[in-house]
């Protein structure tokens, strides 16, 4: 790998990063594979630059094989080379800065020696899903070398400004990121209705599903765009990339159905994000952090996953068993390393003690939507005399005489002798009841009771049964 950059630049290869010397010129043995490489103008907070590339082996690359970026100080990109003269020079000159322009790869000092080994393991796990085919699709490139920075960005992910233009807001120099097209919105079919579209928001399988039919050709794709959205925010501290990576744990966590259709993909899923969360220490721009706002949401999610795998109940499978045994290990990691607790019972009020021995009431603020509580509680509305038509609903008077009727059963079933009096015999004796002379003996004038009369008798019956 040669690199033609500016003196104390910030230059990164997979895991490793360092700054340039007026003596640097490249990297040298590296393993045959994916990897990604990025520049940034100093090791302060500036914008980054990266290239994926693949070194190959065997017969596709004969001789040493070489990969060279260069970096366009006008426009501070670094771009993949491509010209072949220049492509020749460099490799002409190769000998005379092969044993002191170039740092190898890995490091080899025995104190170091078992470390760099594992961080060379922990790259191709990192990336063990990343195929061609996405870096295509995500990066828009079909060139051996993708490249994107840390402005690139997905269209969703763009803050609208009012009064600028359509093209005043498009990307113009940073490349355009095509995720997977992950709603959370809407989880369910078009033209779902009532209890499917419950389901569907409580169960997002159907929404994976057709995701992983509509874009993807192999469900392991999902963890390949995964794996590339964390390794972008490790290296680039791309905004984009992380909020793609909490959208695609969104989806995955909520699912249950399709753990059992889906057991290999949920469990590469999982140890992917194991060993995510094992390398998020070595992120300096902070934008994953398990003690803040990243770590309530993974936390709110793996709960809610776990409390949805104990309704699969016969279901389970091999596969599914295999799955819950991966997800023990990163929730056993997380309580070990970071503290974490799931499960149990924890009060969502209390007091408080203060440092000065004050103590105050304090009401959590963390609902969960099956417990109807807090925000997901359930509310009573009045509805409109169109809504109620359209239910087949009638309005508070008939409401309220159903009810009385509904009364008046129930006091002539206990007032009857026998010990079984069936609906009929009940509605009899309502009728008689209703027909019955007001309480001053007097006969009602009509046959019939008007209306307000029957009101009357009614209420007064209620109030004697």
């Amino acid at each position: 790998m040669l690199y033609s950059v500016r003196d104390k630049a910030l230059v990164g290869i997979d895991l490793l990063s360092f700054t340039t010397t007026p003596r640097f010129r490249g990297v040298k043995t590296l393993p045959p594979g994916l990897h990604f490489t990025f520049v940034g103008s100093s090791t302060a907070f500036s914008e980054r630059h990266g290239i994926w590339f693949r070194i190959k082996q065997g017969a596709n690359a004969p001789g040493i094989p070489i990969f060279i970026a260069k970096w366009d100080c006008s426009t501070e990109t670094l771009q993949a080379v491509t010209d072949q003269a220049e492509q020749l020079r460099w490799r002409a000159n190769l000998g005379s800065i092969w044993q002191e322009g170039l740092t190898p790869y890995r490091q080899t000092t025995a104190k170091d020696t078992e470390d760099e080994s594992e961080e060379l393991v922990d790259w191709s796990k990192l990336t063990s899903h990343i195929s061609d085919k996405v870096l295509s699709r995500i990066t828009g490139s079909t060139s051996d070398s993708r490249s994107l920075s840390s402005g690139s960005s997905s269209k969703r992910d763009l803050e609208h400004i009012p009064g600028l233009s359509k093209a005043e807001t498009e990307l113009q120099t940073d490349q355009e990121l095509n995720f997977l097209p992950v709603e959370l919105k809407q989880t369910w079919r078009q033209g779902a209705t009532g209890r499917e579209r419950t389901e569907a928001a409580q169960d997002r399988s159907w929404a994976l599903s057709s995701l992983i039919n509509e874009h993807c050709t192999d469900a392991l794709e999902v963890v390949g765009e995964l794996q590339f959205c964390f390794l972008m925010v490790l290296t680039l501290n791309n905004y984009s990339c992380l909020e793609q990576w909490k959208r695609l744990l969104n989806l995955l966590f909520t699912c249950h159905s399709a753990v059992v259709t889906r057991s290999q993909l949920f469990i590469e899923v999982i140890r992917a994000l194991l060993l995510q969360l094992q390398h998020c220490k070595v992120a300096d721009s902070g934008l994953i952090d398990l003690a803040d706002e990243g770590g309530s949401l993974l936390k709110h999610l793996l709960v809610r996953f776990r409390k949805g795998l104990q309704g699969l109940g016969t279901q389970s499978s091999i596969g599914v068993q295999d799955m819950i045994d991966e997800l023990d290990d990163l929730e056993e990691y997380l309580r070990t390393e970071h503290g974490w607790q799931f499960g149990g019972t924890f009060a969502k009020s209390g007091f408080l003690e203060m440092e000065d021995g004050e103590q105050v009431h304090m009401d959590s603020t963390a609902f969960d939507e099956d417990d109807e509580t807090g925000e997901y509680a359930p509310q009573i509305v009045d509805l409109t005399p169109e809504q109620a038509r359209l239910l087949n609903v009638g309005g508070a008077e008939d409401l309220h005489h159903s009810l009385s009727k509904t009364s008046l059963v129930e006091a002539a079933t206990e007032e009857s002798d026998d010990d079984v009096v069936d609906e009929e015999e009940a509605e009899k004796i309502v009728r008689s009841q209703i027909s019955r002379p007001a309480a001053n003996g007097h006969a009602s004038d009509s046959e019939e009771p008007d209306s307000e009369e029957e009101t009357d008798d009614l209420d007064d019956m209620d109030a004697r049964y």
